[in-house]
């Protein structure tokens, strides 16, 4: 290609292969269905018809963290780091139970199903895809830009790692294929993933699918949902929208009581 003033011009430029052009605010829309549709093709090419999608804390540390950190010298925080590490090893055997039993690696006419999904982070997001990686089963990273950098953990699948911009779309992706939830113990973003989830069921805008809370006495703390039956903002029918769970086989036997399907089958 000739070089000249003309050539050189950004107005010249492919509007495909411009990133000033599409980072314009204008363009918002063109990148939003962009990022719809690159996640989107990716995911049919695995065949990833159905997750599970599993949400929890960023701050919960793995074993080899706590390994590194020298103790706490106070009884309390011995107690609260005790009982983040137990909350890691079960969403760590939860992704290996789920991938197991509900056919992430074991696909029916190329779809699979139940196929593990995080926010793509550290903390209960990496147990839950660690859980699936020990057993050799692909599982799914939904990463998000932030301020201060999140960077995925290493064991998503690499061509099922996703990032994104827009916190509206990557919870698109988190919802629609999910045929069940379970929400360990976590803060503002695991508090408001769970609530986007549990409004679309109770309003109808998608079908309802079993949810599990892990750890009874943390959410029975942190959310008092019968104050918001007795105070009538909710109805006595919205509390059966999710479950309770303490373990990790107590979970997947949750899913299970409450409809999630492993035959295979669409749906």
């Amino acid at each position: 290609m000739s070089d000249t003033p003309q050539t050189r011009a950004q107005s010249y430029v492919l509007p495909a292969e411009d990133t000033h052009f599409l980072l314009r605010d204008e363009m918002r829309a063109v990148r939003f269905a962009l990022e719809y549709a690159k996640a989107e093709l990716l995911l049919r090419d695995w065949g990833i018809r159905t997750t599970i999608v599993v949400f929890g804390s960023a701050r919960v540390p793995s074993p080899e963290q706590v390994a590194a950190a020298p103790p706490a010298a106070d009884p309390a925080a011995r107690g609260r780091l005790a009982q983040r590490e137990a909350w890691y090893a079960a969403a760590r055997a939860f992704g290996r139970i789920a991938s197991e039993r509900g056919g992430a690696f074991a696909p029916h006419d190329r779809w699979r199903d139940n196929v593990i999904a995080t926010g793509g982070g550290p903390g209960i997001m990496e147990a839950a895809n660690r859980g699936a990686f020990e057993v050799g089963a692909p599982s799914i990273g939904f990463n998000i830009t932030l301020p201060n950098e999140q960077l995925p953990n290493r064991y998503t699948t690499p061509e099922l790692t996703f990032r994104f911009h827009y916190f509206a779309m990557r919870k698109m992706h988190l919802a629609m294929r999910a045929r069940a939830l379970v929400v360990f113990p976590g803060g503002f973003g695991t508090l408001d993933e769970m609530f986007e989830l549990l409004t679309l069921s109770q309003t109808g805008k998608a079908p309802q699918v079993p949810v599990v809370l892990f750890d009874r006495a943390y959410w029975r703390r942190v959310v008092d949902f019968d104050f918001l039956v007795e105070q009538g903002m909710v109805a006595p029918a919205d509390t059966g929208l999710f479950q309770y769970a303490d373990t990790a086989e107590e979970a997947w036997s949750a899913l299970l009581a409450t409809g999630l399907r492993t035959d295979g089958r669409a749906g």
